[in-house]
């Protein structure tokens, strides 16, 4: 017999009404199950289907089902893993608590999402399946930087950056829930260079998705963010601006909701996760570029036969200057992500860091296992000096 929470979400998704659910709390920490699991509604041609995504420690893996097996699979899931759900309709927030031997209890609260977003979910994924830079289309910065032809063909010298493009921003629709949907979001891309990413950033938020935004696209180089500022102009892009100016040295922003960072060179990477981290960015995507500096430290007798040889030295330091700034990020209550940027085989530069505010990991576990870390290979690394002051003392 069905209790009556299920026969409500039965209902609910028979009817689209469903416009969110979260479940968690696990019932077994085991490390098999994913966290939390997130599901909202999405159209796939033409049908409604529900997106279960799937919180791992390391990753997160989405699951479309269809709407007639959506409740069942709902409630299966919940009872097998989770001891808490958050069911939110436009009519209310419905909370399932579950006690050890199984039965749940149902609270209920004024509703905090509206029937709009169900609306504004499915056609924002109808736009993410789509792709923002579909073959053909004619976006006008991609002309403008010599990507794709008018006629909508993308440049035969440019088929690698038209990829590398459409990736990254397959990795900022991912994030979007993480950026808030009632104000401008604030973004600072730090090293922007030629700006093809910042100005895809841009041309997703703002023109795709019509979301109000701010972008600030940082670079020593006058003559590229001459380029750039003259670009937006031209394009029209009014919330889109280039400024001259060094990371570590930029202090005009107070809070900042996304920083983004893409081949800054060694420690001006760490910088710019400093000033995110300073300015409580509730998103950090950032691609290393050269890493020197744990090259210069780095020292353990175990690892001799691997940092005798200069090139396997170099590639060890490079991992483990990201391994340094991942555990740092997460001592800090980061959720983080090592994503493969590019194919490795267009650039061994291909690692993207992706991080997202609010992670519940145990951040005293992470803090002892980044001190044995350092301390193992002799690492002072300069982000855990910039970050000092809201860190634990070693």
């Amino acid at each position: 017999m069905t209790e009556q929470w299920q026969d409500e979400l039965k209902q609910w998704v028979a009817e689209g009404k469903l416009l969110q659910a979260t479940f968690s709390q696990l019932r077994r920490k085991d490390g098999e199950e994913p966290g939390k699991t997130a599901i909202r509604p999405v159209d796939l041609r033409g049908q409604l289907f529900y997106q279960f995504e799937y919180h791992y420690p390391t990753k997160v893996t989405h699951h479309n089902v269809s709407q007639t097996e959506a409740a069942g699979q709902m409630a299966q899931w919940l009872e097998a893993h989770y001891r808490q759900a958050l069911f939110k309709t436009a009519e209310a927030d419905v909370q399932v608590l579950f006690n050890k031997k199984g039965k749940a209890a149902v609270l209920r609260k004024p509703p905090t999402a509206k029937q709009a977003q169900l609306e504004g979910g499915v056609r924002a994924h109808n736009r993410q399946k789509q792709r923002i830079l579909e073959a053909g289309e004619v976006a006008p910065f991609l002309v403008e930087l010599g990507i794709v032809t008018k006629e909508g063909h993308v440049a035969a010298k440019k088929q690698d950056k038209y990829k590398q493009i459409n990736r990254f921003l397959e990795m900022v629709t991912d994030i979007l829930p993480n950026l808030p949907a009632d104000r401008e979001i604030k973004i600072v891309d730090f090293g922007c260079g030629k700006s093809y990413l910042t100005f895809a950033l841009y041309h997703l938020l703002a023109v795709q998705l019509q979301r109000p935004v701010s972008i600030v696209g940082l670079d020593l180089k006058e003559e590229v963010i001459n380029f750039c500022s003259e670009l937006a102009r031209k394009l029209g892009y009014e919330k889109l601006v280039f400024q001259v100016g060094d990371i570590a040295q930029y202090e005009e922003q107070s809070a900042v909701d996304m920083v983004v960072t893409l081949h800054a060179c060694d420690t001006a990477t760490d910088a710019a996760l400093a000033k995110a981290v300073e300015w409580g960015a509730g998103v950090i995507l950032s691609v290393p570029c050269c890493q020197h500096e744990l090259f210069r430290q780095v020292e353990n007798q175990v690892l001799e036969p691997l940092l005798s040889h200069g090139l396997l030295k170099e590639r060890f330091s490079a991992l483990a200057t990201d391994a340094v700034r991942a555990q740092l990020l997460e001592v800090l209550g980061y959720k983080v992500q090592m994503l493969e940027f590019i194919d490795p085989e267009h650039t061994p530069k291909n690692i993207l860091i992706r991080a997202t505010k609010g992670a519940g990991h145990k951040r005293e576990d992470k803090w002892q296992a980044y001190v044995s870390f350092c301390e193992s290979l002799h690492l002072k690394p300069y982000l855990e000096r910039a970050l000092a002051s809201r860190l634990p003392a070693r």
